[in-house]
């Protein structure tokens, strides 16, 4: 595999938001004598907002609508409050480095809006590691869909053998192997404990396995493929 670009996905993968975020929704299902099971939950995951909505399944609980404004308030409140203690992911920082040193093009895809990815890189100090950062606003498309994977690559000019997709999520996976991406799965708490089978490579965190030696294994075994 002749490797010439890295595509991030965000939420989970460089900032682990899932966790806080399904935290978050915890709190707010066992105010109301409630519980949001994982199985739920995973369906919002590496997905952009539509028109289901985690109210949803807790009034159908309740038998009764809730306070969604008020609760949203809080839940953007406590999300603000964790997210501010967040530190990048371990090996995140590595990868980013290294691919800038080889000369290899960093991008990013997610489905989340583009300003809260953007302000979030800047928080991190990390924004300007990345040549093409493509969020759910600026696609008609997001994850599952590869519409997202593919912008970043038509960007850079590749086609979808000469880069590799990070991602955490089954949506997130999904949306890069449509695009033909090989993709390397490095699940979160939460994530972890979902399906991804149909990723390429799967690693329990980026520290585990340094650029350089993902990069030898891909170009040096065969077994290691786009149809793995």
């Amino acid at each position: 595999m002749d490797c010439q670009a890295l595509i991030f996905d965000f939420d989970g993968t460089i900032l682990d938001t899932e966790t806080p975020e399904y935290q978050c929704w915890q709190e707010i299902y066992s105010g109301h004598g409630c519980e949001m099971p994982l199985e739920y939950w995973s369906g919002f995951l590496g997905k952009a907002s539509s028109t289901a909505s985690p109210f949803d399944y807790l009034e159908e609980q309740l038998g009764r609508p809730v306070e969604r404004e008020s609760l949203r308030a809080r839940y953007r409140e406590r999300m603000q409050e964790i997210l501010a203690t967040q530190a990048v992911l371990p090996g995140v920082l590595d990868y980013l480095t290294t691919a800038r040193r080889l000369g290899l093009r960093i991008g990013l895809a997610s489905s989340s809006r583009s300003p809260y990815v953007l302000e979030h890189l800047e928080r991190l100090g990390l924004r300007d590691y990345f040549e093409c950062v493509r969020g759910a606003d600026q696609v008609k498309n997001a994850k599952p869909d590869p519409e997202l994977y593919l912008s970043v690559l038509d960007f850079f000019k590749l086609r979808p053998d000469q880069a590799i997709a990070l991602e955490d999520s089954p949506n997130g996976v999904l949306a890069a192997r449509r695009a033909g991406l090989f993709c390397v799965a490095i699940p979160n708490s939460v994530t972890g404990q979902l399906s991804l089978d149909h990723a390429s490579m799967r690693i329990s965190s980026l520290a585990d396995l340094p650029l350089e030696t993902l990069l030898a294994k891909l170009k040096q075994n065969s077994s290691y493929s786009l149809e793995s």
